[in-house]
């Protein structure tokens, strides 16, 4: 079985070590790692962009790390900036509720604070970004950042499009910078412990189907239906917009519901790609060989331009078959126990970052073989005695604390932009073939569909004046 990103010693070794970082509370460098002098000038100045609902909690999860320094602040709406959570119009209080971050923080008169992210860029105080913005922005965010000399950390999914994907792989290579993906099962022990040590053995067999789903019942009206309108006081709609084709705000689109329009996200990229990525992480796979998909939006009467209903099955080179559902109009899971499950020919395995499930595999029609005894196995995260106290740490806490090490070693982090950029590959080529209603055809090395020319013209689009790619 392959394993594409780094060595299976290289890669555990690179997790005990993020994972014993993050369980030491508030941790300093010279602690974990002998030899190491923090100095006060020796902590890496953090500027974040996208501040909002995911950007706060990033930025939280940073600061608990005495390594960091929080030196610049990025936004387009001007409480999530100020950091005043009673500045927040009520319209967008009443639209997303808990999704409003929580703020208040004690910053320095003196941090910087932009709304165009590329004058936080132009600091010489700024080592390093972790960018949280809407969808549509991360590939512009993270190539201007790694080519004005900064290190980075992304929010998944990593792009809107599989060109970008590919350019962002390129310049990291060309500028050197240190960047990661924040796909946090990386950072899990769990899956850790799958990937390196459980699956390679053999013990489930040879894999034939993996599967994943997202079920959330939104039914009946799900994001609602609302009218085009002035946007909220100090809210910079134009900026938000970007690259995408412009059009007039509505309170069901941004800050956060973006994530149900197809310019900006869709539910295979929000909650998909975590999926997708843990699978061919798990399974040793780089991209699918042929791609189905099926559904639409037929249960939730909304403005969502999105499915509310998907199906989509992959298939790889090597036989296996792995599928992904997102159902949003029912309630219920799947499967007994987990996220995930993998079937092989001597094992079933469900997990989720708790833990994971092992069942022997039954012998099927015309089989005299007996389920081996030496397969069924419970494994949860305190039972990981190398990785600290044993206690359940946060994931995303596991990556980030990777990043900021990285970022002074120059090591290679748990999660690179070629390991995010194939995993958000598969969002990508979900919504393509469902959009095309065609089973394509993938090249994974040439990143082009062999059986559809009008597949392979969905692989990127035309930004909106004046924003490029500056490659």
């Amino acid at each position: 079985m392959k394993h594409n990103s780094i060595s299976r010693r290289s890669f555990i070794k690179q997790s005990v070590a993020a994972s014993a970082t993050v369980l030491a509370s508030n941790s300093a460098f010279g602690e974990i790692y002998p030899g190491s002098v923090l100095g006060a000038n020796e902590r890496i100045n953090m500027g974040f962009i996208g501040i909002g609902n995911r950007g706060t909690l990033l930025m939280n999860l940073f600061m608990k790390d005495k390594n960091c320094n929080v030196a610049g602040l990025c936004d387009v709406y001007d409480p999530y900036l100020m950091r005043d959570n009673s500045k927040v119009d009520p319209r967008i209080i009443e639209q997303i509720g808990r999704s409003v971050p929580r703020m208040g923080e004690d910053f320095s008169s003196k941090i910087l604070r932009v709304t165009d992210y590329r004058k936080l860029l132009d600091s010489k105080n700024i080592d390093a970004v972790c960018i949280a913005t809407p969808d549509h922005w991360h590939a512009l965010q993270t190539i201007d950042a790694m080519n004005a000399g900064k290190d980075v950390f992304v929010e998944k999914p990593l792009t809107m499009t599989i060109h970008e994907g590919r350019m962002m792989v390129n310049i990291q290579k060309k500028t050197g910078q240190v960047t990661a993906v924040g796909l946090n099962r990386r950072g899990n022990g769990v899956y850790q412990k799958l990937a390196n040590e459980v699956i390679p053995s053999g013990k489930l067999g040879k894999i034939s189907v993996a599967s994943a789903f997202r079920i959330d019942n939104q039914a009946p009206d799900g994001i609602g239906k609302m009218n085009v309108e002035n946007p909220p006081a100090g809210f910079d709609w134009d900026m938000w917009q970007g690259p995408r084709k412009e059009r007039g705000f509505k309170y069901n689109i941004a800050p956060y519901t973006f994530r149900w329009w197809s310019d900006y996200s869709s539910q295979m990229g929000n909650w998909g790609v975590h999926f997708m990525d843990v699978i061919r992480w798990m399974i040793g796979e780089k991209a699918p060989v042929a791609i189905s998909a099926s559904g639409g939006n037929y249960m939730i009467d909304d403005d969502r331009t999105i499915p509310d209903t998907m199906q989509v099955t992959f298939e790889f080179a090597s036989g296996t078959i792995a599928t992904f559902c997102i159902y949003e109009a029912c309630s219920g899971g799947l499967f007994d126990y987990g996220e995930v499950q993998l079937r092989g020919t001597k094992g079933i395995l469900n997990v989720d970052e708790r833990g994971y499930k092992i069942l022997p595999a039954r012998p099927g029609q015309f089989q005299k073989w007996t389920s081996p005894a030496d397969v069924a196995e419970e494994f949860t995260w305190k039972d990981i005695s190398d990785l600290g106290d044993g206690s359940n740490s946060n994931s995303t806490e596991v990556l980030i604390q990777d990043f900021l090490k990285c970022v002074k070693t120059k090591e290679t982090p748990l999660c690179t932009l070629e390991e995010g950029h194939r995993s958000t590959s598969f969002a990508h080529l979900a919504n393509i073939a469902l959009k095309t209603r065609q089973r394509l055809e993938w090249d994974a090395d040439k990143e082009q569909f062999t059986n559809h020319d009008a597949a392979n013209k969905l692989l990127h689009y035309d930004y909106r004046s004046p924003w490029k790619l500056n490659v």
